[in-house]
């Protein structure tokens, strides 16, 4: 107990995608199989050196590895990665993940010190004009803190290695510049929402994600008041472009910027980031949006089984479907049908 056994390798994952271009897709990583701490660096080099050599040099926009995995085949691309690491890949370990996203507030460490979870919508820090004076308060507590600043790939920090005879001094400098707010947010949606940075700072963002998830949290919070949805965990995920850097597309709810104030609704990832999601309507503004999502989450609140997630509720009622794998073809049910 205690020692590290090794790791399962995953290959092949990947969220960037192009709208309207089914050859360009995101794709969830295969889990291929087991290695120890002492084989990591040479199969992490043999995939390197792989899509070196097999990898497309002339179309920018096809030369992931997950693409040089699809035209090459799986099977192909992991019997010259063991080849070329000189190992036999061992049958991946069993495992299962259970939780999606921050444990906000304090949690102990085995070795007895706290950890302080805060929310930070989108991962801004800054001295905000509403008063949230986060840079400061974070800075006063840099000061005195002990241990380390964590941060979360749900953007949010981590006051990580308090002594507990410390808790009381980083609990009083919290309340002071209320950096702790954002923790008691409205809703379990908005407490996990993520968005990439997009308009003004990414070049190559087409609508607006950072700046209006605040917006769109306070028009589908009604949704959630209405369903009696407020504190039923949804993954929420806003992305300016297709490149997918918030990872919408593992998200139960996305939205992708197709042009100022226009969207790719996208729905029916997994809780746990495990299934990708699909295309539900394209290009549609922040009302239809409201108007699509109303009714699901209404069917949602009165006819999900016990412990069911969005995503999977979508599923499971046949609103959205998986495509085949791993081509994530974008097809509105409606034409479908």
């Amino acid at each position: 107990a205690g020692n590290l056994a090794g790791f399962n390798v995953g290959i092949g994952g990947s969220m960037g995608a192009s709208h309207g271009i089914k050859e360009h897709y995101p794709r969830v990583a295969n889990v291929i199989g087991f290695v120890t701490p002492e084989q990591v660096f040479a199969i992490a080099e043999a995939a390197i050196t792989v899509q070196r050599d097999l990898g497309d040099r002339e179309d920018r926009k096809h030369a992931r590895f997950k693409y040089t995995i699809d035209d090459h085949g799986s099977d192909k691309i992991v019997a010259m990665m063991e080849d070329r690491a000189g190992l036999k890949l061992q049958p991946a370990r069993p495992y299962a993940f259970t939780h999606n996203g921050d444990r906000f507030g304090w949690v102990e460490g085995e070795d007895g010190r706290w950890h302080l979870t805060l929310s930070l919508p989108s991962g801004r820090i800054a001295d905000f004009e509403d008063g949230r004076p986060l840079l400061t308060g974070l800075r006063e507590i840099a000061k005195v803190h002990q241990g380390e600043f964590r941060l979360t790939c749900n953007q949010n920090v981590i006051i990580a290695g308090v002594p507990a005879g410390e808790r009381a001094r980083i609990e009083a400098l919290v309340a002071q510049y209320a950096l702790d707010r954002e923790n008691n947010a409205p809703s379990a949606l908005a407490r996990a929402a993520v968005a990439c940075v997009a308009l003004p700072t990414c070049a190559l963002a087409m609508a607006e994600a950072e700046r209006y998830l605040p917006t769109f949290l306070r028009v589908v919070q009604p949704l959630l008041d209405k369903h009696g949805l407020r504190d039923q965990p949804i993954v929420l995920r806003i992305s300016g472009c297709p490149n997918g850097c918030s990872r919408p597309y593992l998200a139960e709810i996305a939205l992708v910027g197709k042009a100022p104030g226009r969207y790719t609704l996208m729905l029916g990832g997994d809780h746990r980031g495990t299934r990708l999601n699909t295309l539900y309507r394209d290009n549609i503004t922040e009302a239809q949006i409201v108007e699509a999502l109303d009714p699901l989450l209404g069917r949602y609140a009165t006819e999900r089984e016990q412990g069911e997630h969005f995503g999977d509720f979508l599923h499971r009622v046949g609103i959205v479907a998986l495509p085949a794998y791993p081509t994530h073809v974008r097809v509105d049910p409606a034409e479908a049908a």
